[in-house]
Order: structure tokens, then C-alpha cells, then sequence
């Protein structure tokens, strides 16, 4: 292609991008072969175990499938995470926060990022049977219907009772490079609750696109004494088949991050979550 065509057509595609929702995002390599943790100081003990949990969280970064994680393999690669780091850096947490009388900066609390060549990531994931998710991650828009005893309340844009909801979402979606949308409050009164919680995938998916998402992630949360925590349900459709997985007992934090997880698992091609 010539390139004052090709300039021509990214140019319309930049314009197409900032009046349309983004359904999906562009993944780069800078972003995918990175992972951070929080260490306590700079000092070579906590920077070792920083290494172990960023090994962690770039194999399923990159590959989206959280599972690999309880490979029995993963034991030796623990062991020698440091190798596997081309560079990293800390922030403190606390920058511009004095040092108390009796704390040194090893007792401060830091981010560690870690980058990897991608090469060294690819070669891991090959030796635990996984793959690189490369290309673009769909945005997806969560259809959720939240109950805890008298109080029901399907979880929309506005909802202000969403709100911490909201936050936590996004946050589990962060470690993936994934991001969520959540549908207008106008929206859920034309599906009620009962639809939310009966309706096909495909309807989903068709108001996804009306919410500026690429496919619909559809679940309900219900507060349980028994299990002194969240019963989360989820479903999401792929390639014409519906995938439906569930945990019980747990904080919503960690249900939306089993969501997402669930979600990764099955868009990277890894399968039932």
C-alpha cells in the first residue's frame, strides 16, 4: 500500500476510534512481558520473593490462563525467578511522605516492576504447555444482578450501591490487560432482572455492542450465611458455545476476580475456566 494511502486510512481510523466506544484494546509488547507486586523495601530478601509473585502474574498476563500456575513445575521456576527478569524498578509507595523517627526506607512499602524479554516468556510458557494471548483483549460489558436478603439490584452504570462494585471490577480486570463496561441504568429495565439471569448470550452480546463492549459477561452474586460469603455464578459465550462457571463463599473482590480470570481462560482459548 502506497504510504500516503496508508497514512490516509490511519488517519480516518484515529478519527473512527475517538467517536466510537473502544470494544477492544491494542495490546503492546511493553505492556504484556511487565508485572508488578508491592514489596516491603528494596532489600535483596523481599526483592526475591517480589520476583516469584511478578513470575506469577506475567505467565498469566501473557497467557491468560491461571492455571498454569498450579503446574507442579512452577516450584523449580520459583526458585530461580530472579533469571527470568531482563530489568526492574521501584517506586515508593509512600514518595513523598517523610520517614518516621524509627523507620528506615527498607520498612517502606514498594512497587516493583519487573520486564521481561518476551523470548524468555514464550520459552517458559512452551515448557508448562501454554501459549502467548497476543492481539487485541475485548472490552467486556457485565451484566450482574447482585442479591443480599431483602436487598436486590441489578449493578448499572449509575447505581451508586454499585459503586465499590465497579471499582473492584476494574480492578481484577488490570493484572489481564482487560477492561469492563457496565450498562445504562435504562438499558436493565428493558431485560428486568429475570432476564438478566435467563436470557441467551446472544441477546447479551447484541446489547454488549450497544454498551460499548465487544461481548457480554453475565453473572449474579447472592450473599449466603451458610457459606459466610458471595455465591457467584458467571456465563459468557465464544464461538457459539456458552461457558458457565461458579465459586462459592467468597469476599465480591474475589469473585470478580475469578469472573475475569474465568473470562481470560476461555478468550485466550485456554478453555473452561
Amino acid at each position: 500500500m502506497p504510504g500516503f494511502l496508508r497514512a490516509v486510512f490511519l488517519t480516518i481510523g484515529v478519527v473512527i476510534a475517538g467517536l466510537a466506544p473502544c470494544a477492544a484494546f491494542a495490546i503492546t509488547t511493553d505492556d504484556l512481558y511487565q508485572s508488578r507486586t508491592i514489596v516491603t523495601g528494596q532489600g535483596e530478601v523481599n526483592r526475591q520473593i517480589g520476583f516469584k509473585d511478578c513470575l506469577d502474574r506475567v505467565l498469566v498476563r501473557v497467557s491468560g490462563d491461571q492455571r498454569l500456575l498450579e503446574k507442579p513445575e512452577m516450584a523449580a521456576l520459583r526458585d530461580k525467578a530472579g533469571d527470568f527478569v531482563e530489568t526492574f524498578r521501584y517506586h515508593d509507595r509512600l514518595e513523598g511522605i517523610p520517614i518516621h523517627d524509627e523507620q528506615g526506607t527498607h520498612d517502606r512499602p514498594h512497587d516493583l516492576t519487573c520486564l521481561y524479554k518476551p523470548a524468555t516468556v514464550n520459552k517458559l510458557l512452551a515448557q508448562l504447555g501454554g501459549k502467548p494471548w497476543l492481539g487485541e483483549r475485548p472490552t467486556l460489558a457485565v451484566f450482574l444482578t447482585v442479591e443480599q436478603g431483602a436487598r436486590h439490584f441489578a449493578l448499572s452504570a449509575e447505581e451508586e450501591r454499585g459503586k465499590t462494585m465497579r471499582e473492584s471490577f476494574a480492578n481484577a480486570t488490570d493484572p489481564l490487560l482487560m477492561h469492563v463496561v457496565f450498562p445504562k441504568a435504562a438499558q436493565l429495565a428493558e431485560l428486568g432482572e429475570k432476564g438478566l439471569r435467563t436470557d441467551d448470550m446472544a441477546r447479551l452480546d447484541l446489547l454488549a455492542k450497544q454498551t460499548g463492549g465487544a461481548q457480554a459477561l453475565a453473572g449474579s452474586i447472592v450473599w449466603s450465611d451458610k457459606e459466610l460469603g458471595w455465591i457467584a455464578d458467571w456465563r459468557l459465550a465464544d464461538h457459539g458455545k456458552t461457558y458457565r462457571w461458579q465459586v462459592r463463599g467468597v469476599s465480591f473482590d474475589e469473585a470478580f476476580r475469578v469472573a475475569i480470570g474465568g473470562a481470560a481462560r476461555i478468550l485466550s482459548g485456554n478453555g473452561q475456566p
